[in-house]
Formats: structure tokens, C-alpha cells, sequence
């Protein structure tokens, strides 16, 4: 252990850093916008990178290159991978007392380098600070849910630098250390070796985190129409199957409300479409809240929708018809329009999912020309 040169482990992770702080780079400039913290993380990772890169010319530069500004780097690229974290998972950012520790800890330093020079005061500041960053970030994630591959590996590692940490406190109190960061004791190498070489699965978790995230970004945009936010056709269509299916099985009533607004090219042609899109989407709010939590709506075309529910008789779906076509006729402030629905249930032996909404469909016409702004059964 003493002969592993503490120079060469500083280069690899300066250069380990670097390669990821690339990676997650052009993983900001690829994914959504929608995604956060990826240039958090990707500049946290980059002044990683400088911190080691400068900690490996040690002896050759100047101490306020290759001992401070480290020593200011890595807790600032700590802080920047947090506040990442915090936006990633869509919390305000709160970050000010952080900032203040972190200068307090520099300032600290500075005076145990150039005024009463003291590697051991240095370190215990630099340990304390450390210990206390990776338990705040890991606590971020452990409040975040561990419910992902990509999330586990980051508590992982961020609950393991911190016990290293930790441990590198209590062993330097036991075992003071000696004149720089390139001693050679066997606790003070282990801790370097192992504290340098955790930004690498460290990185790696983040990267992870970013693409699971991209998958359900991606799953999502799949499934639900863009515009409302309501499922799309061939989402529902698939959803409808395997219902019939579990309502054959189980014996249950399953119901379906074909609906379509009303009018709704005259508000596109008067108000503009800008004004259609925000009618359409206050539909499906509207009947978003009309909903049970196992019900589904989609919307199948321009102005049309339907609406899944399981284990729902006829009586039943009668009454949630009549209540969103209540709520849509009820006047507002805003542009609306009314809605024809028609309701079917599974009640034929042999039902399809195409003859149930044929028959549906076939209602929702029915109530277009009896005079619209009305429910209709088949």
C-alpha cells in the first residue's frame, strides 16, 4: 500500500472526472429540457476533474494551486452535484449555507497553509466538510425514493465517500497524519484511493439517473398525447384489451364514453386554434377530476375522447356521463364548449374492444343529432 504513489491516483481520477463530466455534457446538449441538473452535474464533475488534475503537481506548482484551490474545488463541485440533484428531482435549489461553510472552510485553510501552516488542521476541516455534504446529499436521495438501479448506486456511493470520509476524521484524531497529502501511512493511502476512485461509480449513478429518466420521459410521451396530457389512442386501445379481457375473466362490467365536443371547429375558426388548444385541454382537466383513479382517458382524435372504466355497469357510467357533460355545459370564464357522449358497457357475448366502440361511437352520433349536449346509451 505505501508504495502506490498518491501523484498517480489524483491524475487517474482528474482524468476519470473529466471523461465523465464530458459524457454528461452531451447528455444535456441530447436529452429534454425537461430533465434537470445534467450542466450541474456535468461542471460539478469538470472542477473535480481541475481539483485532481492540480492536486497531481503537488511539489511542482505553487501550494495556493495545488493545496487551496483543490481544497475549494472539490466542495464546490460537491455543492454543484447537489444542487443538480435538487433541481434533477424538481426541488427549489437551497444552497446559501452551504456557500458560507465552504468559504469559511477555504478561508480557514488559507491560514493553515501560508500563516500557521497545519496539514492536519487543513484535513479536519476538509474531512468535517466533506462528512457533512455526502450525508446531506445522501439524505436527498433517500427522501427521493431508492425505487431505480441508477438511484440505489448513487445513495450507495454517496453513504460509502461519506463513511470513508467519517472515518478519515476519527482515524486522523487517532493516527495524526503527516505534512501533505502525499504522505505515505496505509490509513491515509486507503482513504485516498478509496475517496478517489468513488467519483467514478458516483458519476456513473448520476448518468444512470439521467437515462432512466429519459426512459420514462420517453415511455410517457409515448403513451399520453402531447397537447392534453390524455392518453393516446393506441395506448387506450391496448389498455381497453387487456380490461376486457380481466372483465371476462373476473365477470365484470366494464363501460366506455365515446365523447366529442361540440361545435368545437367554429371556436377554432373564430378564437384561433391557440384558444381551441386551451379549450381542449380544460376538457381534460375537467374530466380528469370526474374520475376515478382506475379510470383512463384518451383522446382518439381533434376533439374527440374516450373514457375507460372498469368495473362499471351502465347505470353507473350513466351517471359519470351526465356529470361531465354537466360540468361542461355549467358556464365559465373562460371559451368552452358542450360535449355528446355516448355509453356502452359489455354487455354483448363476444365483445371486442372494435365492437365496443363502434357501439359507442354509433351514440355519440346519435346524441349529435338529437341536438348535441346530451348523453345517449347503446
Amino acid at each position: 500500500m505505501t508504495g502506490i504513489d498518491a501523484r498517480t491516483v489524483f491524475l487517474l481520477a482528474g482524468v476519470l472526472s473529466g471523461f465523465m463530466a464530458v459524457i454528461l455534457y452531451s447528455l444535456k446538449r441530447s436529452y429534454p429540457p425537461a430533465i434537470q441538473g445534467l450542466g450541474e452535474w456535468s461542471v460539478a464533475l469538470s472542477l473535480v476533474s481541475v481539483g485532481g488534475l492540480l492536486a497531481f503537481g503537488l511539489g511542482t506548482l505553487p501550494d495556493i494551486l495545488t493545496i487551496n484551490l483543490p481544497r475549494l474545488l472539490l466542495p464546490s463541485g460537491l455543492l454543484l452535484a447537489y444542487i443538480g440533484a435538487q433541481r434533477f428531482f424538481g426541488i427549489t435549489p437551497r444552497y446559501g449555507w452551504w456557500i458560507v461553510a465552504i468559504a469559511v472552510v477555504v478561508l480557514l485553510q488559507l491560514w493553515f497553509t501560508f500563516v500557521q501552516p497545519s496539514f492536519n488542521a487543513r484535513l479536519l476541516l476538509a474531512t468535517s466538510l466533506g462528512t457533512c455534504m455526502f450525508a446531506a446529499f445522501a439524505n436527498l436521495m433517500r427522501k427521493q425514493g431508492l425505487h431505480s438501479f441508477g438511484r440505489a448506486l448513487t445513495m450507495l456511493v454517496l453513504t460509502a465517500t461519506g463513511a470513508i470520509t467519517l472515518m478519515r476524521l476519527v482515524t486522523m484524531l487517532i493516527w495524526p497524519s503527516g505534512n501533505n497529502i502525499l504522505e505515505t501511512s496505509p490509513q491515509h493511502t486507503l482513504y485516498v484511493i478509496a475517496f478517489s476512485f468513488c467519483i467514478f461509480p458516483l458519476a456513473v449513478g448520476l448518468i444512470l439517473m439521467a437515462t432512466e429518466r429519459l426512459h420514462g420521459e420517453l415511455s410517457y410521451l409515448a403513451a399520453h398525447d402531447s397537447l392534453t396530457g390524455a392518453l393516446t389512442r393506441r395506448h387506450l386501445n391496448a389498455t381497453c384489451t387487456m380490461e376486457l379481457e380481466r372483465s371476462a375473466r373476473q365477470g365484470h362490467s366494464l363501460a366506455l364514453l365515446v365523447m366529442d365536443l361540440d361545435h368545437f371547429k367554429a371556436i377554432n375558426d373564430r378564437h384561433g386554434h391557440q384558444l381551441g388548444d386551451r379549450v381542449l385541454v380544460g376538457f381534460v382537466k375537467k374530466v380528469s377530476t370526474l374520475l376515478r383513479k382506475p379510470d383512463q382517458l384518451g383522446r382518439f382524435g381533434g376533439e374527440e375522447f374516450v373514457a375507460l372504466l372498469p368495473e362499471t355497469n351502465l347505470e353507473e357510467a350513466l351517471v359519470v356521463a351526465e356529470r361531465i357533460r354537466q360540468a361542461c355545459a355549467a358556464p365559465g370564464p373562460e371559451v368552452g364548449c358542450t360535449v355528446s357522449i355516448g355509453v356502452t358497457t359489455n354487455s354483448v357475448a363476444g365483445d371486442t374492444v372494435d365492437t365496443l366502440f363502434a357501439r359507442a361511437d354509433a351514440a355519440m352520433y346519435r346524441a349529435k343529432s338529437l341536438g348535441r349536449n346530451r348523453v345517449e346509451t347503446a
